[in-house]
């Protein structure tokens, strides 16, 4: 009786956070949203909208902007003449020629003094003041005195800043992670970084530097791989781990990053798949190739169209779809990402005779229906 009552609520659960994604979909220059299995949250009725975020998307009725949840629901009437994406609890709208921030229940929030107000991103927003920089919190609370002259985008509870020509790391606490005394710095990825210390490409292990011997440039780890790519002085690009030593010699012409234990490499210019030994496990026959997913299918394309193959080279899905992220409307784009190539939770966006879709991993269309537009998944509440 147990194990049925946990089936249940694991069912119950599942349920749940399916409910909570949503894609952005336009039919006719109108816009809708539809979840996972297809099915509408709102059909193809707004003249614009915004993706979810924390809870709530941006929409325009007429000439003014509000905000619906979830379920469709108006949460806040369209007032405003612009607005932006809600997270940590506020989001910045354009009222009578002054932006200011807003909670979710429409009412004004009285933040610190600054010469422009900004987003909240991982639970912290900029503030400017002098022309220098600093952090307040959603309570309106100054974590971190205006001190630098750029803090870029918070990743991983992390971001980059500068002061004169210098670059540091600091977290979402306003805590100094790294002093401002590089070159350049990467993105926060498990405790590793990118760096460059005068004039020499390397990267932060356990918080110091470490030259990494002949690398020209190193691109960015992904969260949950033990491998990035670099170049060598003759752009010829190779794989390093986590410590900042070679594992796979610069040998390849192009490359894109592991994901499964395969990534996608060009020797001539051809593309094909390397695992973590630098064994060419899938043949260079594809014009184009991209990472692989979670889902166990990767995109190559063949001639001028995209198809799906697994981990053995097998092709699943045929080629019959682009991928391009390039050419969607400007509707909504501004207030969220997304739009990744490939699948993500079972679901891939694709293009087919200039109609938007998605399709499964088996390849069925989902619904069996294609749209304008379309906008990859994105989780509601995040």
């Amino acid at each position: 009786m147990k194990k049925i009552l946990f089936i249940l609520v694991v069912a119950l659960i599942s349920q749940c956070v399916i409910a909570q994604k949503a894609a952005l979909v336009v039919q006719k220059k109108k816009v809708g949203f539809i979840k996972p299995d297809g099915s509408w949250i709102i059909e193809p009725t707004l003249k614009d909208a915004g993706n979810f975020a924390d809870g709530l998307a941006p929409f325009k009725e007429g000439k003014e902007w509000g905000y619906i949840n979830g379920e469709g629901e108006v949460v806040i009437k369209p007032t405003y003449a612009k607005v932006k994406s809600f997270n940590s609890g506020l989001a910045i709208v354009l009222l009578n020629k002054e932006w200011m921030y807003i909670n979710k229940k429409g009412e004004k929030v009285e933040m610190p003094e600054s010469k422009e107000l900004y987003s909240f991103e991982d639970g912290v927003a900029y503030i400017k003041q002098n022309d220098l920089v600093g952090l307040i919190n959603p309570e309106g609370e100054i974590i971190l005195e205006p001190t630098y002259d750029k803090i870029y985008a918070f990743k991983n509870g992390h971001a980059k800043v500068k002061k004169g020509e210098s670059y540091g790391l600091i977290n979402t606490m306003g805590k100094i992670v790294l002093p401002a005394e590089y070159e350049g710095l990467g993105i926060w990825s498990e405790g590793n970084l990118t760096a460059k210390k005068d004039g020499v490409s390397g990267m932060i292990v356990d918080s110091k530097f470490i030259k990494v011997e002949g690398a020209l440039k190193i691109w960015d780890f992904r969260d949950g791989e033990e491998l990035t790519y670099a170049n060598d002085a003759l752009k010829l690009v190779g794989f390093i781990n986590r410590k900042g030593e070679w594992v796979i010699k610069p040998n390849y012409k192009k490359v894109r990053g592991f994901y499964n234990g395969l990534a996608p490499v060009m020797t001539v210019d051809k593309w094909g798949y390397i695992n973590t030994k630098g064994e060419m496990v899938i043949p260079e026959t594809f014009r184009d190739a991209e990472i692989f997913s979670a889902d166990g299918l990767a995109p190559v394309k063949m001639d001028k169209l995209w198809g799906f193959i697994d981990t053995s080279g097998k092709l699943v899905v045929d080629y019959e779809y682009e991928i391009s992220n390039r050419g969607l409307l400007a509707v909504g784009l501004i207030f969220g990402k997304g739009n990744e190539k490939g699948f993500y939770n079972g679901l891939a966006r694709v293009s087919k005779k200039k109609k938007w879709g998605f399709i499964d991993t088996k390849g069925n269309v989902l619904n069996n229906t294609w749209f304008d537009r379309v906008e990859s998944f994105t989780d509601i509440n995040k």
